[in-house]
């Protein structure tokens, strides 16, 4: 008998924002939504219809004013509507009004980027951190997830301490987020061992707006296979990868640099990205805060890109990664019919560097500004180590640009060009 494939079909989803500023010219109005909806497709949305609203009179109850409220029940009545996502974040009790008044599941931003996490998360520690955002996102909303139980149970096996069917699933959520905690900070103590054990390396990490070409660059720079796709948070897990500066011919005895980088691409930032999940994923995003440089990728393509360059900032701040040396790296510039912006934006950023990593273009312009920014805090030591000491001979290699060895009767002579830092420690040794 042959197998017949079922497919399941999209979920049928309007999207709503609303926003309390004037907009004259609608550019935010459609850039808000166009994010939403993409958002929303990468969830596996079919996207029917957009509302917005604009009205500077806040609505406690529903967000949006009740006339918009009536015309978005009105459509979800006739067209079959599954879900309606908000743009805004909704708090509890604007959830269950809207619901109760449009008949349709209604869920936030903040629920649908949870949603795109758990499918995304492919690591142990990634599918705990969402998991953990989940539950303390959903733990103020059960009134609206067990309305229908809200009263006691009765009968066999139910007799106890009286609580509430809300109480005991507070309770059990409360002791599971407990142990997701306790399991994240094993997590963090190992990962911690791996950070000292990278001490000696110069570490670069990859920062920047979602879907901006973060894990593209990485997969450029290292010629790795990282997991590259056009959708909105497509990498939650932080990848690592060696990253050679040798393959770059020097122009000048001025770049001296150290021959080993690591290079980490880590989770894209968004607007309105809730807090919790950052809190959450703030064991992954530690790597930003523990590097020597960032590289802040900006899709140049893309016409808001000033304000996620904005909302990139607030967030490092918010994970205490603000006062890091950056390089702004504008990407995509394949993309731009007119070649005359990037000298725009390049006035405006005068030490940024234009590149296309899908198409390759400004690679090596990149490397090199890389390397100039190593290159300021190294020095040139010459380091006298005991008879037959390979071992540090080998990590002297390994964490600089060793210059001339001599081999003496009673020693070995190292003249190395590394940074400061590395350097005093291993001369703290010898």
């Amino acid at each position: 008998m042959a197998m017949i494939e079922t497919k399941k079909e999209p979920e049928r989803v309007a999207i709503v924002c609303y926003s309390n500023t004037s907009d004259e010219k609608n550019i935010h109005r459609e850039i808000e939504l166009d994010e939403l909806e993409f958002l929303a497709k990468t969830a596996g949305a079919n996207i029917l219809k957009r509302f917005y609203q604009q009205n500077r009179a806040f609505d406690s109850k529903y967000l949006i004013g009740r006339g918009k409220v009536d015309e978005i029940a009105e459509y979800v009545a006739s067209h079959n509507i599954q879900s309606v996502i908000f743009e805004n974040i909704l708090s509890p009790s604007q959830q269950r009004n809207l619901e109760r008044e449009i008949k349709c599941k209604i869920i936030d931003k903040a629920t649908l980027i949870l949603d795109i996490f758990a499918n995304n998360a492919r690591t142990s520690q990634a599918k705990l951190q969402v998991e953990l955002a989940q539950l303390e996102y959903l733990l103020p909303r059960l009134t609206r997830a067990w309305l229908h139980l809200s009263k006691q149970y009765g009968g066999i096996g139910t007799k106890g301490p009286g609580e509430t069917q809300i109480e005991t699933d507070r309770r059990l959520i409360g002791k599971r987020i407990t142990l997701l905690k306790s399991k994240l900070r094993k997590i963090e103590s190992q990962r911690k061992t791996q950070s000292e054990e990278r001490s000696n390396y110069y570490r670069i990490s990859l920062v920047g707006y979602t879907n901006a070409g973060k894990s593209t660059l990485l997969n450029l720079l290292t010629d790795s296979d990282v997991y590259v796709r056009d959708e909105l948070f497509a990498t939650l897990d932080t990848s690592t990868r060696a990253l050679n500066l040798n393959k770059v011919e020097k122009k000048s005895a001025e770049l001296r640099f150290p021959k080993k980088v690591l290079i980490s691409d880590t989770v894209g930032f968004i607007r309105n990205l809730p807090h919790g999940l950052i809190e959450s994923f703030k064991s992954t995003l530690s790597e930003v805060v523990e590097s020597d440089l960032l590289l802040h990728v900006i899709d140049i393509s893309n016409p808001e890109f000033s304000n996620q360059i904005k909302t990139v900032n607030e967030t490092l701040k918010e994970i205490g990664a603000d006062g890091k040396p950056v390089i702004n790296v504008f990407n995509k510039v394949d993309r731009l019919e007119d070649k005359e912006y990037v000298q725009d934006v390049n006035r405006d950023h005068p030490d940024a560097v234009f590149i296309s990593a899908q198409k390759g273009i400004g690679v090596y312009d990149l490397l090199n500004k890389i390397k100039k920014v190593f290159s300021n805090g190294a020095v040139e030591s010459e380091i006298r180590l005991n008879a037959g000491d390979y071992k540090t001979l080998a990590e002297l290699h390994r964490i600089g640009d060793v210059r001339k060895v001599r081999y003496l009767k009673n020693g070995i002579k190292v003249k190395v060009i590394a940074d400061r830092s590395n350097l005093n420690k291993i001369i703290g040794r010898v």
